[in-house]
Parts: C-alpha cells; structure tokens; sequence
C-alpha cells in the first residue's frame, strides 16, 4: 500500500499518465472517444487556473466560468466578424482575460471569505447577462459560429480530431509544467501563506493585495485560454458557456482531485467526465446514479484523490520519523560504547 501510494504522487506517475495520454488516439479507433479527451483536457486547463486562486491562495471565486466564456467568445468575435486568424485572437483571448481579471480583482479582492465568492457570482452573472443581452456584439441568444480553427500553417490539419487532440494535450503539459514551477517557487509558498491566514500573511512582510490579485489574473489567464482553445475546437459557442452551471463542474472537478495538489485537478476533471459519459446511456436516471458516485468519492476522499493520498502519506512518515529516531540514537549509543571500549583497551 505505501509504496503504491509513493508511486501515484511521484513523478513517475506523471509520466505515465503523459504516456498514456499520448497513445490515446492511437489505441481506440472511436474518434468520439478522442474528442470527449480533448474537451476534458480543455476544462482541466480551466481547472488548473481555479486550483491557483481557490487551491492555492485560498479564495473562491465563482465567476471562474465566466472568464471561460469571455476567453471563448474573444476568439469568436474576432474571428468570425474581424476575420482575424486563430493565434492572434488566441493571445487577444489571454490578454483580454489578463485585463478583466485584473481589474475585478482590484476590486474584488478587498473582500473577504464569502463576500468575495458572492460578489464573484455576482461578476459571473453580469457576464453572462453581457453576453445574452448585447447582441451587437456577442450575437445575443444566437450565439456565433463559424468560429476559426487554429491554423497548421500547411504542416497540419487542426479541424481533424486526433491533430487538435494533441494540440490541447501540448496546451496542457504547459498548464501543468507552470502550475508546478508556480507552486513550487517563492509565489507559491507566498500564495500558501495567505491561504492559511492573511494576518499570518502580513506578519512576514506579504503584500495581500498585490499577490491576491496576480493569483486571481494567472487564474483568470488560464480559463481564458482554455475558452479560446474550446472556441477552436466546438466551432459553435451561445450564451450557455457562461452558465453558473461550468463553474460549479469546475469545482467538482476540483474538490474529486484534490484542492491544492498538482494533478488533482486533471485527475478529477477526468474521472468525472469518464463517469458522466459512462452513465449517459441511462437518460433520466443518469443522475440518480452519477450523484451518489460524487457523494461517494466525497466521503471515502474527503480530501481528493490526490490529497487524501498526501494525507495518507504524511501520516505514515510522521509515524516514520520517531522510530527512525529511535534506531538513530540506538545506533550512536552503540558506537559511541565501541569507541569507549577501544579507547580503554588502548590506554
């Protein structure tokens, strides 16, 4: 059991799932299968950015989806009536995220614990009120398609699925590698501080809002991006990509992984999309089986899967560490006896 445990948190864990990730396409003939990967690799990049503002710095922000849907319809509208091609509307989706996330988050973030995941909802609901009501510019309850694929430049054909596939695939190993190289830098640790108490925080010399709000824009950068990427892919977007309805899945996903871990959230984001196509055969009746599953996991994972691992595994090395102790000082008695007795026989 430990050394399993060891396994699923150590890195080579995370190569074989890249492996596996990779030979995907090549081991199923079923392209719907690819594409339902490539969608929930799309969501686990919107994902990642949730678990750095929310994992990590410690603030709910329930607006997460609507900055998903601002990414996607950037890429729409300058696209579809600006003609633009894919990769400048895909940095305009990023940098766009990057401007409203900073702002909102000027403002937002004074707040405090559930005023601040309140007025995210209420941020998240103006958005999608923004988008279904201004017509003009976002084509209101029509939504826009048409949208433009991400150009190959004559090497590649990205309206394909298996090519797409691994483009996101490539989108996310860069979500990841950051998140990894964040959290395990001095930001992280900054971040962290603050997560477990802003006075805390403070008492070592952090600025709060300076670090709360360049958490809140990386986040918002990361669902943007993946808006954009799903804009790409479904080439058909509507109001309904702002529904409160994504950000809760998001935090679903969230809260099955692991809140605060570094694969929890690909790994949540893939179980319960698997466990959401496995039940969808049964119509009517999927939730009543897909939400005791949830309930399930929630209660065997408290924390996850990747925390209760972590929980798991600290557990075991704090019940490691007085018996290593122990063997220690046992050990430097008895040399410390057997330099005694050479040191008398050479006397």
């Amino acid at each position: 059991m430990n050394r399993a445990i060891d396994f699923m948190l150590g890195s080579t864990m995370r190569w074989l799932l890249l492996a596996l990730a990779v030979i995907f396409p090549l081991v199923t003939d079923n392209e719907y299968h690819i594409y339902v990967m490539a969608l929930a690799f799309i969501w686990a990049i919107a994902v990642y950015g949730m678990n750095i503002i929310t994992g990590y710095c410690g603030q709910l922000n329930l607006a997460h989806g609507g900055f998903f849907a601002i990414g996607a319809y950037v890429v729409a509208i300058l696209t579809v009536d600006h003609g633009w091609p894919f990769w400048p509307a895909f940095a305009a989706a990023g940098l766009f995220g990057a401007v409203f996330g900073f702002v909102v988050g000027i403002v937002s973030l004074r707040l405090k614990e559930h005023y601040f995941a309140i007025f995210t909802l209420c941020v998240g609901y103006i958005i999608y009120l923004m988008i279904d009501k201004w017509e003009a510019l976002t084509h209101g309850s029509l939504g826009i398609i048409n949208i433009a694929p991400p150009e190959g430049f004559g090497l590649v054909d990205f309206t394909q699925t298996i090519p797409f596939y691994y483009l996101v695939l490539a989108f996310l190993a860069l979500s990841i590698w950051l998140t990894r190289r964040i959290s395990e830098s001095l930001l992280g640790r900054t971040f962290r501080a603050i997560r477990i108490s802003d006075d805390l925080a403070q008492s070592l010399g952090i600025n709060l809002m300076r670090n709360k709000v360049l958490a809140f824009v990386i986040s918002t950068v990361y669902a943007a991006a993946a808006g954009g990427l799903y804009a790409g892919v479904v080439r058909f977007i509507g109001p309904e990509e702002a529904n409160f309805i994504h950000t809760f899945d998001m935090i679903a996903y969230l809260l099955v992984g692991g809140i605060g871990t570094l694969m929890g959230p690909l790994l949540g984001t893939l179980l319960v999309t698997w466990l959401t196509q496995a039940v969808q055969s049964l119509e009517e009746y999927r939730m009543i089986v897909f939400g005791p599953m949830l309930v399930l996991l929630v209660i065997f994972f408290p924390r996850g899967i990747v925390g209760s691992f972590l929980g798991w595994r600290g557990r075991r090395m704090a019940r490691q560490a007085p018996r290593s102790a122990r063997e220690s000082r046992v050990e430097d008695a008895g040399k410390h006896r057997a330099d005694t007795k050479e040191a008398r026989h050479n006397a």
